[in-house]
């Protein structure tokens, strides 16, 4: 215990070197500016963003249309239809429609991830361009 000029009594605590430069190194990644980022280490980012971003918005378009297209599968060759109230060519019809519907969805996925990663090329091209000139010089 060490008491302060006030007439408080405290304690204090001083961790070991590692881990002072542990707590730097965490408190630098929100402290520190974006401009302290290396030049190689942004350009790895900014070219990870491009398909990263375009891959999780496919993923979700197949697995949800996926699972559509298996919901009207099973529609048409269980007996889900007649829990849901369909019989028959009901059921059938329903089920190849719903199934269509997931089929396209899924089909969609590859246009889609296209799409993006042209957008998001157009839109990060000119930062990417610049630091691959200083990069190169």
């Amino acid at each position: 215990m060490e008491s302060n000029n006030q007439g408080k009594s405290g304690f204090t605590y001083t961790y070991s070197a590692r881990e002072q430069a542990e707590l730097k190194r965490i408190r630098n990644k929100y402290t520190a500016p974006a401009e302290d980022e290396d030049k190689m280490a942004r350009l790895r980012r900014l070219d990870a963003s491009v398909t990263n971003t375009a891959q999780a918005v496919a993923l979700v378009f197949g697995v949800i249309g996926t699972l559509i297209l298996g919901f009207g599968m099973s529609l048409i060759m269980t007996e889900l239809a007649e829990s849901l109230g369909l019989s028959g060519d009901g059921a059938m019809i329903v089920g190849i429609i719903v199934g269509v519907v997931g089929g396209v969805l899924a089909s969609l996925a590859y246009p889609i991830y296209n799409a993006i990663v042209k957008a998001k090329r157009k839109k990060l091209a000119p930062e990417i361009i610049r630091l691959t000139d200083e990069l190169m010089k």
